[in-house]
């Protein structure tokens, strides 16, 4: 990795033109300025935090109002936050400071306290969300405390009622605030730009990893070759590649604000430590990409021994307390849904039909946990003799690996061509749930007569499959055979119950887009 810890040129003096008597912050790791150390070159968080602050405010604002006109109390004394509804004319005012002015103050305080408003955790992943929760408990420890200090007359379901709608309006204002920035970054702004430097092959798998994931608004604009530069010459390269350049220079020139050093970078020792140490003050992130890209951050730990950092991956997790909230999650919510659209499936029931011979389900011989068969059940979306005309149609397979599927299915009829983009024809696998065979979330059963699974694949057993899960909110359909068991096996390796909450709420959007249903 080509370092160095020379004073930069002044600004100016490369191009010939007037030098600024403004000169560049000397990186040798010792920044010149407090203000510098906290200036970014990545600035798409700021108007993003400042809308943060603006709805969040707005959710504990309406919180308050809520708690004001929907719930009352004794009109006796001071009172917290809501007034009776038939309030008299000689309120204390202490209520109106005290509801709409510290209590609102208070919350803000807290959410900042709690780094809610950190630019690492906005926009991907649970930890944002982790930290109003926080916030949350914080609040409630903190009213509760100074209703006893004060010996507060308190309206506690007041009060319960304010904390929760404000926890319930901070967590639904901010997930919109997410897909807004989602939406942004998939059109190319709110982004970071991104220099990958390690070698090619190192780099260009972190290069695949971060252009899946455009949520995550990180655009790589050039890979640092530290290694068998050779070997990269002549190769059509998705970025340009650079070698043999000051790596703090390439990444201004490039308008990186981001440096990503990829797996093992450089085999000399401190070459991290000093390429740190350049970054100093210039506003830059650096952030390290070990070969871990498939294992989550909740099994990684780091773990330090005599000043070496030591990355500790633990064992996936797939039982305990949260499995079996999980398997009661799964019971009861299939049994209340059967009941629920039960109506609904008396009408898809009908339309089937009317709309070709044949039995309203479907079941298949499919693979479960531990390679256990059941029958999965489905609503009919083809013609009855769909499976004998599959042979005629395999060089027409528009996937490939154990996948079969065409976009414009000739076997499908009017109606399964209705709810498959819908997704409608999956609900009956809610039977398979409440029978212990399937879950709510977890990878695909894959038919039977596929054949045995071997290698990767068969780790796919070791967890329920799903109604739902990563592939189908990754795309469905549109991915690869790799890709889809790649998403697959991060599922199994990494799951946890808060995963499976953010897939069932992912699921609602995918299936509104009818993205990969086909």
């Amino acid at each position: 990795m080509a370092t160095s810890l020379e004073r930069p040129a002044v600004e100016g003096e490369r191009t010939g033109t007037q030098v600024s008597a403004k000169r560049q912050l000397v990186t040798n790791g010792v920044t010149r300025s407090a203000w510098n150390r906290f200036t970014s070159k990545s600035t798409w968080h700021r108007p993003f935090q400042l809308a943060l602050v603006f709805t969040d405010l707005a959710a504990v604002l309406l919180a308050t109002a809520i708690a004001v006109n929907f719930t009352s109390v004794p009109d006796a004394g001071f009172h917290l936050p809501t007034p009776p509804r038939h309030a008299e004319p000689n309120i204390d005012p202490w209520y109106y400071v005290t509801a709409w002015v510290m209590l609102p103050a208070m919350w803000m305080l807290v959410l900042w306290g709690a780094a809610a408003y950190d630019r690492r955790y906005l926009g991907l992943g649970t930890d944002e969300f982790k930290r109003v929760v926080r916030a949350f408990l914080i609040m409630v420890a903190l009213v509760s405390f100074m209703a006893l200090t004060l010996k507060a007359d308190l309206s506690r379901v007041a009060v319960a009622t304010v904390l929760a709608s404000a926890l319930v309006l901070l967590v639904s204002f901010r997930a919109i605030a997410r897909a807004i920035l989602h939406h942004l970054r998939a059109q190319g702004k709110g982004t970071q730009q991104v220099l990958l430097v390690g070698t090619y092959p190192e780099a260009l798998e972190v290069y695949r990893v971060m252009r899946r994931s455009k949520a995550a608004g990180l655009v790589p604009v050039g890979i640092y070759v530290t290694e068998g530069v050779s070997a990269v010459r002549g190769l059509e390269t998705p970025v340009p590649t650079f070698a043999g350049r000051d790596v703090v220079e390439l990444a201004a020139e490039l308008k990186a604000d981001t440096l990503a050093v990829c797996g093992t970078s450089s085999a000399k020792p401190g070459d991290l430590r000093r390429l740190a140490w350049q970054l100093e003050g210039t506003g830059r992130d650096l952030v390290v990409a070990p070969q871990l890209t498939d294992i989550a951050g909740p099994r990684v730990h780091i773990r330090p021994v005599e000043g070496l950092p030591l990355l500790h991956v633990e064992e996936p997790t797939i039982s305990g307390v949260s499995l079996l909230a999980k398997n009661v999650l799964d019971f009861l919510s299939s049994l209340f849904l059967l009941i629920v659209l039960s109506p609904l499936f008396a009408v898809i029931a009908l339309a089937i039909k009317l709309d070709s011979p044949g039995p309203v389900f479907f079941r298949q011989r499919r693979v479960g946990r531990d390679g256990e068969m059941f029958r999965c059940w489905k609503f009919r979306t083809m013609y009855i003799d769909a499976e004998e005309r599959k042979a005629a149609l395999m060089m027409e397979n528009e996937t490939d690996g154990l996948l079969f599927k065409i976009k414009q299915d000739p076997r499908v009829t009017r109606v399964g061509a209705f709810l498959r983009r819908t997704s409608l024809d999956e609900l009956p696998q809610l039977i398979n749930v409440l029978r212990g065979e399937m879950s709510l979330v977890g990878p695909r059963p894959l038919p039977a007569e596929d054949g045995d699974f071997l290698g990767d694949v068969r780790r796919r057993l070791l967890v329920r499959p799903g109604i739902t899960g990563l592939w189908q909110v990754s795309g469905r359909s549109d991915l690869s055979w790799d890709d889809a068991v790649r998403l697959d096996l991060y599922y199994v390796d990494n799951w946890s119950l808060t995963t499976d909450l953010q897939i069932l709420f992912r699921t609602i959007g995918v299936v509104l887009r009818s993205k990969g249903a086909y």
